[in-house]
């Protein structure tokens, strides 16, 4: 899938003690245990655990490090396509003077939607993955420091469009939001079931297009209802501006976390994993 994630590349050089630190490793040490006569998928899944084990460290950390400054963040994900980056300057421009919203915008290659994002009065970090198929802690990370968000703003991490690898990898957020556009079928929940299974919140997107497709919005909400029970489902247009003001209270409600308040958990698909210790934003 991609470099970033460990299924291209190199092992991650370190593992995780039973107390929960990262040991590094030096170049040379457990070079043996590593290559000495390991199946091939054996050190796949090794690798994988490996990997998602120092980034849930750093997403946790990504996490304190919000909250302590009383930031929302959200995880906006799904294909390309879908208009997230065009629900995104929706929404800045209709709720500016109500809410800061600054934006980490992830993409392969380019400065396209963070151009956009700003022309809508945004603070905007670009994260050019190239190869990597998602965003990670490491890069989220990075970018907080860069984009320095004010207290008690909003940080919308609008992830690589991919239904995949970005449901692996918890960043810090506090809610997932998933677009899904009529324009892709409505049989993406039940092809993509782990994207789907970690939303906090569904949107329907390109509704106006509606009249034009061939999409089954009754089915398509039956299906999410069996994958995410817990998700509401919304659907909307950016352009045409249907169920953009629902979505404007579903931000609004779900509030700023206040400090002193417990963290929110990460998405219940990511909850079994363990976490190590890493470096937290400056």
């Amino acid at each position: 899938m991609c470099a970033t994630c460990g299924c291209a590349g190199d092992e991650p050089a370190g593992h995780a003690h039973e107390d929960g630190t990262w040991h590094e490793y030096d170049g040379h040490e457990h070079a043996g245990e590593r290559d000495h006569g390991q199946h091939t998928h054996a050190r796949t899944v090794t690798l994988a655990e490996k990997v998602l084990a120092r980034n849930d460290a750093l997403a946790r950390q990504n996490r304190d490090w919000l909250r302590a400054r009383s930031i929302l963040a959200l995880n906006l994900m799904s294909s390309p396509g879908a208009g997230k980056t065009t629900l995104l300057e929706r929404t800045a421009r209709d709720l500016a003077g109500e809410l800061v919203i600054g934006v980490i915008e992830g993409d392969q290659e380019t400065t396209l939607d963070s151009d956009r994002m700003r022309a809508a009065g945004c603070r905007v970090v670009q994260v050019n993955t190239g190869t990597g198929c998602h965003l990670d802690a490491v890069m989220v990370r990075d970018a907080l420091t860069a984009l320095d968000p004010p207290d008690g703003s909003v940080v919308v991490i609008e992830n690589v469009g991919n239904l995949v690898c970005p449901a692996l990898f918890d960043l810090g957020e506090a809610h997932r939001v998933v677009l899904a556009s009529v324009t892709e079928g409505a049989d993406k929940p039940v092809k993509y079931p782990h994207m789907f299974r970690t939303a906090g919140l569904v949107l329907v997107s390109k509704t106006d297009l509606l009249p034009y497709l061939d999409f089954d919005l009754d089915r398509c909400t039956a299906d999410l209802g069996k994958i995410s029970p817990s998700a509401t489902v919304l659907p909307l247009s950016a352009r045409a501006g249907d169920g953009v003001d629902t979505w404007y209270d579903w931000l609004r409600q779900r509030g700023l976390p206040a400090r002193g308040d417990d963290p929110p958990e990460p998405p219940d698909g990511l909850r079994r994993r363990t976490s190590v210790a890493g470096p937290r934003p400056r």
